[in-house]
């Protein structure tokens, strides 16, 4: 209304036009008509008067009757004035009127303001061209083009604003806006805040006050021909006045116009989306749509370039109602017209036109009923790999969500895989560079469409020399996510579900709130919520609302629906806010926070007020975590002094309180006993609490404790929570695992591998039926409770060895039962596994010669056993401390060991006859056989964390050559096929190569940033190649020590790395050509320009180490989780 006044008021000393325009019912008239009820308006621009004249659809024979009419109220009130004034004969046509109204308005009303309402036809504005001053109200904002003079325009909004809506809603029914019925909101939303419906609907609700329900579901049925006038609007009904907009186009563009009944509402699309509809030059759809913008029947997008325009939801609304018999027609139109120009292939440019129909392809083929060619397309990798890498995992996966009863008509188990691959893969499709996803797909289960489409593909790529490797091993693990979400750019310390479970929330360090959809992971919105990093979040009961704490000491409450900020509680917690939750029923909105605070550490807020209600004083420590019971009766708090107490919410004063460090009385006198979180049981009946490695199970009314469960000792519980709907307890630990357990019979359930850092949060749906974890590994991922079990599947260890013997493989291994497991590696199977260890194993060796294998223990013990019997050959005891390495030489005869005792010792292990090496004053961690020529004798070389490596007589223990190579441990070393040069590395953040003929550095190595993990020399001695703990690798020229190519520089990946960790193994190709590494995954690479060949994603992470087959097609490893990978080259 003030841009109207502002534009008026340019009307002073010029006659000019104004146009307000806008859709069918945004209120112009009402608008043109509130602007001129201003005194000082009318006094200094228009003191000859306003003259209001309402045309709407008009022929000339009624445009003369009103034009007549006009000047002969002009006339009469002129005559009143000045009664010598007469009385003309009414004007006989249009052009005579014309003139006495612009005799009129420049003579006897020389200031005064022309309001033209609704005006439709340029024919119309013409007949007003006279130069005076006029305000015009139209849908056409074009149409005083046809006019001479100075114009100026508005545009008016087609929506109010709820809280503007509920105002007007509340006058029609004399009540006040926050005491409106819910269904009031949802009017106003479901009409998008529409002048026109709203009035409509308020006025009908003054007759009839107790029929908000029934004009909420009239609106979202589209009955448009109920809500009827009762007001002095021009039509009838809603209807009538979306109809006329249209009627009034030629009827080339009305048959255009009614083809945009498919778009969806709220989308936006550019003019090269129905370019394609309409088969027309970009440039003439333009023409079109600025027709439709200019009518007001279409929105346009001024904003983006190109353009982007869009209708608004009553126009659609009546567009499909006018349109609902021909709808399937309309978008099987569109898919037609989509095939026919991209025959070829979709669209990869990445522009808004090509997101539209990676988007909505698949909407309008399900709603043309198109079944089968909805299957083609869904269940094929190729749209599966472009529509992932131009829009990301989550539309992908909303899309078999979405479809899945129509896909499932054509086929529910293709669905299914299809529907597996993305939500386990979904955090790989979101790096970039963007993964190889055949690569990816050759991981599912061999049964999979998605495997048997990549294989064929990867088959494919290979004979024009693209590497790919299948998984051989991969059918004896039962993969237990349903859904992994890389949420933020950092670690994740809390996510949570909606109340309805269809949304999840989740924050962290990266200061920002994210809301997704829990079927798919599509993100609804992102919000930056703090200065600081974010603690925690949590949904009100009505799932409106979601609350946020952070290290900022700011606790915030933000609105979900559009993440605008509701309220902020900035002043009372001194320290960090570690945690937030609302009661959880809607009687009585509260929310709890506790902090870091020494004292005011716990508090409850009533969000409509700007202060705490009640502040709880008892802990005298930071308060951890803080949980409402299931009734809101009673609040929980965690405390870092040891204790859990429960609160009476209605008087906060301190009902219980449970001495937990008392459960840890062996170590309470040395350090603190810090109480991190509590849940309740489902009937209240019980509080679960989690410390240190611990879970404890207390009942509520007596505080006695029920069950206790220890976890490892190796590791802490981060969080606990209560299944609603079982006796189920998760709890997430800081060794990257979350377990399952029943708290009524005290077993585990179940074991959720698969996080790559510490887990910070789980929790269960409010229906029991899924659990989700957060970790910092950045990933949220999404369990299904009844399908997770207790691993079949038992772990291996990383230490391990492999034997390849022509097309036999054999791995040997311990696992996480410290079993020592001999594998076939074809198959994955278990071909002999030992008898519990007395002591944890620490390494493994398999005999080339002889079916033995040997383990060294952490308690100094090497056994010798034989397979698959499991006689014991030999135990050799000396080592004083654990033994780190082992190896059998390649007769078979000897066994070679080392230890964290600084020694090494070389065994006739069948005799027990035994040689020490000492010399080195720090662990060795591993060896290597030195032969300088087929003639000579095998030294042994062997390095360790005191700088040194030491070269040994392995018959005599005699020590031959003692070398200070580096400042720091030295990491690794490698030894060129002909003995005459070796290359050390060291946490010095160099590497050296040496010369075994004069025992002299040759080269030195200088330019990694980080610790010097890994080397390996080329087959030919030429390259050397080096990895660090930054995860970069690089390739030197051994003849001249200069630096060849860097690989792995491009940029870093989730965990801030360049190779998701450590480069912790390296590996050449018999021809040099390729070099493979290992770190957080597998990568091969081409040596000559040091670019990556292939990347395979492990499910852990953190590789030590990987076994290659001589003719580099098999490669075998065991990643951090325990799962052991065979990997074949695919031909």
């Amino acid at each position: 209304m003030n841009r109207v006044r502002e534009k008026l008021y340019r009307l002073q000393k010029e006659p000019g036009w104004v146009t307000v325009f806008g859709m069918a019912g945004s209120g112009k008239s009402v608008l043109a008509a509130e602007a001129v009820r201003d005194h000082a308006l009318i006094t200094e621009c228009f003191p000859g008067g306003v003259h209001w004249l309402s045309i709407g659809q008009l022929d000339r024979s009624d445009l003369l009757v009103r034009i007549q009419s006009l000047c002969f109220r002009l006339e009469q009130q002129s005559q009143e004035k000045d009664p010598s004034s007469s009385l003309h004969r009414p004007p006989g046509s249009l052009e005579e009127a014309k003139e006495r109204l612009r005799f009129l308005m420049l003579r006897r009303y020389p200031r005064s303001l022309l309001i033209l309402d609704d005006i439709w036809d340029s024919s119309v504005l013409k007949a007003f061209d006279i130069q005076c001053r006029v305000l015009l109200t139209t849908r056409d904002r074009s149409l005083a083009d046809c006019v001479s003079g100075s114009k100026s325009e508005v545009a008016v909004e087609s929506g109010l604003e709820e809280d503007q809506a509920l105002e007007i809603l509340a006058l029609y029914v004399n009540g006040k806006p926050q005491r409106l019925p819910e269904q009031a909101r949802s009017i106003v939303r479901e009409c998008k805040g529409s002048p026109l419906v709203v009035s409509l609907i308020g006025a009908l609700l003054r007759e009839f006050p107790d029929r908000w329900a029934y004009y909420l579901h009239t609106l979202q049925q589209k009955k448009f021909k109920r809500i009827r006038k009762s007001s002095s609007y021009d039509y009838d009904a809603l209807d009538q006045a979306m109809d006329a907009s249209i009627q009034v186009l030629s009827e080339e563009h009305r048959e255009l116009y009614i083809d945009l009944t498919v778009l969806e509402k709220d989308v936006k699309v550019p003019a090269k989306v129905l370019s394609v509809l309409w088969d027309l030059e970009p440039e003439e759809v333009e023409d079109v749509l600025q027709d439709f913008v200019n009518k007001s029947l279409l929105f346009r997008d001024c904003h983006h370039r190109p353009y982007l325009y869009y209708l608004h939801d009553l126009q659609l609304d009546f567009l499909a109602e006018m349109n609902r018999s021909g709808l399937e027609s309309l978008h099987t139109k569109v898919v037609r017209q989509y095939q026919q120009r991209y025959s070829q292939g979709p669209p990869t440019s990445g522009d808004e036109e090509c997101l539209y129909w990676f988007r909505f392809l698949t909407y309008h083929m399900a709603k043309a009923n198109l079944t089968q060619e909805l299957g083609s397309l869904m269940f094929s990798l190729d749209w599966v790999r472009t529509k992932a890498q131009i829009m990301g995992p989550a539309h992908l996966i909303n899309d078999y969500v979405e479809y899945s009863n129509i896909l499932d008509k054509e086929n529910s188990e293709l669905r299914g895989h299809f529907q597996e691959f993305l939500s386990l893969n979904g955090h790989q499709l979101e790096q970039r560079p963007f993964p190889d996803v055949v690569q990816l797909a050759l991981s599912q289960p061999d049964s999979s469409e998605v495997y048997i489409q990549a294989l064929l593909q990867a088959q494919e790529r290979a004979t024009r020399g693209g590497l790919y490797l299948d998984w051989v091993n991969k059918s004896s693990l039962k993969s237990l996510s349903r859904l992994v979400v890389q949420a933020h750019q950092g670690s994740i310390y809390s996510a949570c579900f909606s109340h309805d479970g269809t949304k999840i929330a989740s924050c962290g360090s990266s200061k920002t709130l994210r809301v997704f959809k829990s079927t798919s992971g599509e993100k609804l919105l992102e919000i930056q919520a703090h200065d600081d990093e974010v603690l925690c979040c949590a949904f009100s009961p009505d799932d409106r609302l979601l609350a946020t704490c952070s290290s900022d000491r700011k606790v915030k409450v933000w609105n979900v629906e559009c993440g605008t900020l509701m309220r902020m509680f900035e002043d009372e917690h001194e320290e960090q806010v570690n945690h937030c939750q609302f009661t959880n029923t809607r009687r009585r909105l509260l929310l709890a926070t506790c902090s870091n605070d020494k004292f005011m550490n716990t508090k409850l807020w009533n969000i409509n007020k700007p202060s705490s209600q009640n502040t709880m004083f008892g802990h005298l420590e930071p308060v951890n975590h803080c949980c409402f019971s299931p009734d809101d009766a009673y609040l929980s708090t965690s405390s870092s002094d040891g204790t859990l107490k429960l609160w009476e919410v209605s008087s906060a004063n301190e009902w219980k309180s449970i001495d937990v460090a008392d459960m840890f009385p062996e170590q309470r006198e040395q350090t603190e006993v810090m109480v991190k979180c509590s849940t309740w049981s489902a009937d209240g009946r019980t509080i679960i609490c989690a410390a240190r490695n611990a879970v404890f199970v207390f009942d509520v009314e007596t505080v006695a404790m029920l069950l206790e469960i220890r976890t490892s000792r190796l590791s802490t519980v981060q969080y606990c929570h209560a299944c609603p709907s079982s006796n189920l307890v998760a709890i997430a630990l800081s060794h990257y695992a979350v377990e399952l357990w029943d708290i009524e019979t005290s077993k585990k359930m179940a074991d959720c591998s698969g996080h790559l850092s510490w887990v910070h949060g789980v929790q269960f749906s409010p229906d029991g039926s899924l659990l989700l974890s957060c970790s910092d590994d950045q990933t949220v991922r999404v369990w299904e409770t009844k399908k997770v079990h207790t691993s079949s599947a038992v772990c291996l260890k990383r230490d391990s060895d492999v034997l390849f013997n022509n097309s036999d493989i054999t791995v040997v291994a311990a696992d996480n039962r410290n079993r020592l497991q001999v594998r076939n590696g074809r198959t994955g199977a278990v071909m002999f596994q030992s008898e519990n260890q007395e002591s944890r194993i620490r390494c493994t060796a398999i005999c080339s010669q002889t079916s033995a294998v040997g383990l060294g223990r952490e308690d100094g013990t090497i056994q010798v056993l034989e397979v698959p019997s499991g006689t014991s050959l030999a135990t050799l005891q000396g080592h004083t401390r654990a033994v780190l390495h082992c190896q059998f030489t390649p007769e078979g005869h000897t066994l070679i060991t080392s230890s964290e005792d600084t020694t090494i010792r070389v065994w006739r292990w069948r005799t027990g006859e035994c040689v020490v090496l000492e010399g080195h004053k720090e662990q060795v961690r591993c060896f290597s056989l030195l032969t300088t020529s087929p003639s000579s004798e095998t030294h042994l070389l062997s390095w360790s964390f005191d700088g040194t490596i030491k070269v040994w007589d392995m018959s005599s223990g005699e020590r031959l050559q003692d070398l200070v190579c580096h400042q720091g441990a030295v990491l690794a070393c490698d030894v060129l096929p002909d003995g005459q040069l070796f290359a050390t590395t060291s946490a010095d953040k160099t590497a050296k190569v040496w010369s075994s003929a004069s025992w002299e550095c040759v080269r030195l190595l200088n330019g990694h940033q980080d610790c010097v993990r890994s080397c390996r020399f080329s087959w030919d001695g030429r390259r050397l190649a080096t990895g660090d703990d930054n995860g970069e690798i690089r390739l030197w020229n051994v003849k001249d020590g200069t630096l060849l190519k860097i690989c792995s520089r491009d940029n870093k990946d989730a965990m801030d790395s360049l190779h998701g960790g450590w480069v912790t193994d390296l590996h050449f190709s018999p021809d040099n050509t390729v070099l493979l590494s290992t770190g957080g995954y597998i990568k091969w690479w081409n040596v000559e320009k040091g670019v990556a060949l292939q990347t395979f994603y492990p499910t852990g992470a953190n590789l030590k180490r990987i076994h290659v087959s001589p003719d580099f097609s098999t490669f075998v490893t065991i990643d951090n989780i325990g799962i052991l990978y065979i990997l074949k080259k695919v031909e």
